[in-house]
């Protein structure tokens, strides 16, 4: 069941429940002034990419004690973003936003009410709410005029930068297709009229012949580690069926991505026996453009090497975009099926 509702300076807030009684949403009491936002597009012409300047960002909130989270729900008179006792999934506009107006969309995706929790212990039911609330999202988000490509992704962990440690992700509605999925499709686009043959099938059936990369599969899905991983732990998830979003799988599809998504995380938080800073990226097609070569996939990544180490971006990768991988990524592969729930 899906319920909208408005918060006190006029922002939106959806929340998902697995039962079919619509909710009612208390009034948000709170006197909030409305979202500002001095968010500028600026144009790289050397790289031929937009860059996002959002100063205002600087006075968000960091890291706050769970007492003062303000992503827990509201009771006991401390008022949070949650007009709500509880929740199963919720999404709401982000306060704090990078896009806002006609320049984007920002949206905050909390998984569970439950502070300590994360997405990696959540029951199947509650990851399955989460997948059909990423298609809910991407579905009205891409009917907005401005919008060329729906991104929902999670950051989790202190390591990579988080600002609440409450589990949430976000979904980020761009203005413009942005760097990496342009040069994806423009590589498969190129791929298809060499080959006659779609790249990313390519790419999966390549695994499935080696086999000796992936971590598990399914009737719907693949998860394995690329062959030229750049992170010390990368995870790559594709559907066997060609889909360009999330709106388009099926329920089957979901039931199996729900299941599948759980269990590489599971791996993951087991490999050095800590829950592992991650990156995951859904890398969905644009609203307008090369649906057709498009194939909707996650890329899950992490910057800790081992326990105790992190990878960080030095000289080559940050000045110049070369990727060196301390980790072969077939022992990757190995020790992921070897940490397996």
């Amino acid at each position: 069941m899906r319920t909208a509702a408005k918060l006190a300076d006029g922002r939106q807030i959806v929340f998902f429940d697995t039962g079919s009684d619509p909710r009612v949403v208390p009034d948000d009491p709170r006197d909030l002034p409305p979202v500002a936002t001095g968010s500028q597009l600026r144009h790289d012409p050397l790289l031929g990419e937009w860059v996002i300047i959002a100063s205002h960002r600087q006075s968000r909130t960091h890291l706050p004690p769970a007492s003062e989270c303000p992503l827990c729900p509201s009771r006991d008179g401390r008022q949070t973003e949650i007009p709500a006792r509880g929740y199963e999934v919720v999404v709401f506009e982000n306060r704090f936003p990078p896009l806002a107006g006609d320049s984007g969309r920002c949206e905050v995706v909390c998984f569970t009410s439950d502070h300590d929790a994360s997405f990696a212990t959540l029951p199947f039911e509650r990851a399955r709410l989460i997948v059909d609330a990423w298609a809910d999202r991407t579905t009205e988000l891409s009917a907005l005029p401005f919008v060329e490509q729906v991104y929902p992704f999670e950051n989790r962990g202190q390591e990579i930068g988080v600002t609440l440690h409450h589990p949430h992700g976000q979904i980020y509605a761009f203005p413009f297709v942005t760097p990496r999925t342009r040069q994806q499709l423009d590589n498969a686009r190129a791929y298809l009229e060499r080959t006659g043959r779609n790249l990313f099938a390519e790419v999966l059936a390549t695994e499935h012949a080696g086999g000796s990369r992936i971590i598990t599969t399914t009737e719907h899905w693949t998860a394995f580690v690329p062959a030229a991983a750049r992170w010390p732990v990368e995870v790559h998830i594709y559907p066997r069926r060609q889909v360009p979003d999330l709106p388009a799988l099926n329920n089957t599809e979901r039931d199996d991505l729900a299941a599948v998504y759980l269990n590489v995380l599971r791996r993951m938080d087991a490999l050095y026996g800590r829950p592992l800073p991650y990156i995951a990226a859904w890398h969905q097609a644009p609203v307008r453009a090369d649906r057709d070569v498009a194939w909707l996939h996650a890329e899950l990544f992490s910057i800790r090497r081992a326990p105790g180490k992190l990878k960080y971006l030095a000289g080559t990768e940050s000045g110049m975009g070369a990727f060196s991988n301390d980790v072969l990524p077939e022992d990757t592969a190995r020790r992921l099926r070897e940490a397996g729930p």
